[in-house]
């Protein structure tokens, strides 16, 4: 997706359009005010490449699936949507619907771990996070009897994703749920007295599921993201900085966004960027995106915004400079 009009505003930076690979702005303008190229609800996507080069996209439940997939020769696309249900029983604990945000990674071994968001059968208003293993990337995953991480006395938690640091060192990231025991107004936390929706860092083994050690809270909202922050991803650049990448505002809502903070090591401390990376903006026709997992700096991050079948796939190249991260452009994505 090369989003480029003259210029856009990525992070409070003016971005030139010499920046991105060329294209056709007439033909961009009239592709953005349509429909993404694959119309599917695929809310919630990550992204990830197999060992055979190929990428893949995992997406919150819809179209009959618990875990949606979709696949591409390039994180840029075009993708295609599989009919298939990755993860068809979400563990034992869970009432295996309305399962969300699942995101995969290839370990070590050559086998594959999904972190995602199990609804919680002995209470329904709340989701925990869920591991599932698999021998290929498509599985089906196997899920674990037992949540990775649930506590419902403070909401719940939701948003799982891995991250390998260049030390091989792996973690977890995730949202506590507070916002699902808040006191209502915008997806129920702008009421007082308002719950707090931390974003956590857990260490795990090789096999991305034991713990190690403790977690460590690295993020949590404040009056200017309003009810929430929720979707953490990590990238690391080549100059070893850290961007944690999340979303604020309320999904329903077109105050919902994707946001990063900066860091010097993974456990921070991190810095918010003081603007969006990616908003509403009717200029390209983007309503609430969110949910964004990054690959690597120059490459894709996908991320869902609105459109006519629910929050559909998007794309978007992505630079750093001067400890901001920058767009290279926008567009839909699918097959």
């Amino acid at each position: 997706m090369r989003i480029v009009s003259s210029y856009i505003l990525a992070s409070g930076l003016l971005v030139s359009a010499a920046l991105a690979a060329p294209f056709d702005f007439r033909r961009h303008l009239i592709k953005r005010a349509g429909s993404p190229e694959m119309e599917k609800d695929f809310p919630d996507p990550s992204i990830m490449q197999d060992s055979d080069g190929q990428w893949y996209a995992f997406a919150t439940a819809g179209n009959g699936k618990q875990v949606q997939v979709a696949k591409a020769s390039a994180a840029s696309g075009p993708w295609t949507y599989l009919d298939q249900d990755a993860l068809p029983h979400a563990g034992s604990w869970t009432t295996s619907k309305n399962t969300w945000a699942p995101d995969v990674r290839l370990l070590d071994d050559g086998t594959y771990v999904m972190y995602y968001s199990g609804e919680v059968k002995s209470d329904t208003r709340f989701h925990c996070i869920g591991v599932a293993t698999a021998k290929t990337v498509l599985g089906p995953y196997k899920a674990a009897d037992t949540p990775f991480d649930c506590d419902l006395s403070i909401g719940g938690s939701i948003d799982p994703s891995g991250f390998k640091d260049e030390d091989g060192k792996r973690y977890v990231v995730y949202k506590i749920d507070g916002n699902s025991i808040g006191h209502g107004g915008s997806c129920g936390n702008e009421v007082a007295p308002i719950v707090p929706t931390p974003i956590l860092i857990q260490q795990v083994d090789e096999d991305g599921v034991t713990k190690i050690g403790t977690t460590t809270q690295i993020l949590d909202r404040s009056d200017a993201d309003g009810p929430l922050v929720e979707a953490p991803a990590i990238l690391r650049d080549s100059d070893g900085l850290y961007v944690l990448f999340y979303s604020s505002g309320c999904f329903t809502e077109s105050t919902y966004n994707v946001n990063y903070a900066t860091a010097p090591t993974v456990l921070g401390p991190y810095t918010k960027s003081s603007t969006p990376l990616i908003k509403t903006d009717d200029s390209f026709g983007l309503t609430a995106p969110g949910g964004a997992t990054p690959t690597v700096v120059g490459s894709a991050i996908v991320f869902h915004a609105n459109c006519n079948e629910g929050r559909c796939l998007f794309e978007n190249k992505i630079g750093i400079s001067d400890k901001k991260v920058v767009l290279d452009g926008v567009d839909g994505i699918g097959s």
